[in-house]
């Protein structure tokens, strides 16, 4: 167990999270429609574009900002070196900062090394501001229900601020079945210290709240919530996440997902509803049932390799589903080994071979695979596999001799 835990402490994670998330232009258009104070701005998709629309704002100047679901785009660099991902410019030279940044690829502290590629620019008016906040709301697990978190301070990581100053955090949970009240929102408002009109400011509050519930969000987050110069309360910066589970009462807004943003291998795995998360590792992992993928990835990092992907193929999967699945693990590079490990019960060992038997026919077998078939109609299974013709399958007993196998076959082949 000791080996296992310090494999898994230094192996690379990413954490599968149901969730839809927007750009900040999308999100602040939903913002607009439910009320709430946001810049003027419009996206851009080409250059000619941008120029148009920094016209249209008619100011000297302007924000240009990239467009990718990660944040830090400002002190972002792309893949060409231009640096920083959002610039103050004069309107005469958007056509230089948008050339430069469409069709690149931006890097920022939480879009990985190979950055995320922008595909549109938002062309905002320039705002006289004078004091930048940060308001969120948030799904509590303590209070069961929706959180709002406010800080007077804004602009820069509300978890530095949290580590270093957390008594300037305030927090206010809501009861879901009563709603945000006035005296909710005016403690928020305190909190902000808002030098404003405080009524306006509520309502600004309150209209957050009704797009948190009406739009079955996971996460509003205004940072920052900027006051101008007139005392108005502006959402400056918007982002909004909203559960997968939300598909089918939100399909406007899931008609918004920007796949471009994802993990290519997470999103074909998509259209062929399979559990799938991509990873750094070098084994290709193809199990059933998350608990059984979840002990197949420890017991890879246990004997010294990494598993490059979480895939649960689930127990109503088709044999089409499988050789999907097995076509999206070969198209990873870094795999340099396979591992099947199923279990079958109400997922049969017979539908699990044909997928993998066809797949192997139609893409080729270059990296060895481990099979490891145990319950329903494992004895057809493995038939199938035996009697295919295919060559460089290794068999295995059990997980344990699967893993081994799997690691020591990655090794041989690295």
């Amino acid at each position: 167990m000791l080996s296992l835990r310090i494999n898994r402490a230094v192996a690379p994670v990413r954490q599968f999270v149901r969730k839809l998330n927007l750009h900040e232009y999308q999100s602040a258009q939903l913002m607009a429609e439910k009320g709430v104070n946001v810049p003027v701005g419009i996206p851009a998709h080409s250059v000619e574009e941008a120029v148009a629309a920094a016209q249209k704002i008619g100011d000297d100047e302007v924000v240009i900002k990239s467009q990718i679901l990660a944040g830090g785009r400002g002190l972002g660099t792309f893949k060409s070196g231009f640096k920083g991902g959002v610039h103050v410019i004069k309107t005469s030279q958007v056509a230089e900062y948008a050339s430069k940044m469409l069709g690149d690829h931006l890097v920022t502290k939480q879009s990985g090394p190979e950055g995320k590629p922008v595909n549109t620019v938002l062309l905002a008016k320039k705002m006289k501001l004078v004091k930048e906040m940060y308001f969120s709301i948030m799904l509590d697990r303590t209070s069961m229900g929706p959180l709002m978190v406010a800080c007077a301070e804004g602009g820069t990581s509300i978890e530095d601020l949290a580590h270093s100053s957390p008594e300037k955090i305030i927090k206010v949970p809501v009861d879901i079945n009563v709603g945000i009240t006035d005296a909710e929102a005016m403690k928020v408002v305190e909190g902000l210290e808002v030098s404003g009109d405080k009524t306006k400011a509520m309502d600004q509050i309150k209209a957050l709240y009704k797009l948190f519930v009406d739009l079955d969000c996971t996460m509003v987050e205004v940072n920052p919530l900027a006051e101008d110069e007139n005392g108005e309360l502006l959402a400056a910066d918007a982002k909004v996440g909203f559960d997968d589970n939300a598909a089918f009462r939100q399909p406007a807004i899931f008609s918004k997902r920007d796949t471009s943003q994802e993990d290519p291998r997470e999103v074909a795995a998509d259209k062929w509803d399979l559990n799938y998360v991509g990873l750094d590792g070098n084994i290709g992992c193809m199990v059933n049932g998350a608990g059984l993928a979840m002990a197949t990835m420890d017991i890879i990092a246990a004997y010294g390799g990494q598993p490059a992907n979480f895939l649960d193929v689930g127990g109503g999967a088709k044999s089409e589903q499988i050789s999907a699945a097995f076509k999206i693990i070969t198209a990873d590079d870094r795999v340099k080994a396979i591992l099947i490990n199923i279990f079958g019960g109400i997922m049969k060992c017979d539908v699990i071979a044909e997928g993998v038997v066809s797949a192997v026919k139609e893409v080729g077998l270059k990296i060895p695979l481990v099979v490891r078939l145990e319950g329903t109609n494992v004895d057809l299974g493995k038939k199938i596999i035996e009697t295919s013709g295919l060559s460089g399958v290794i068999a295995a007993d059990d997980l344990d001799d699967a893993a081994q196998k799997a690691v020591a076959a990655m090794n041989a082949a690295a």
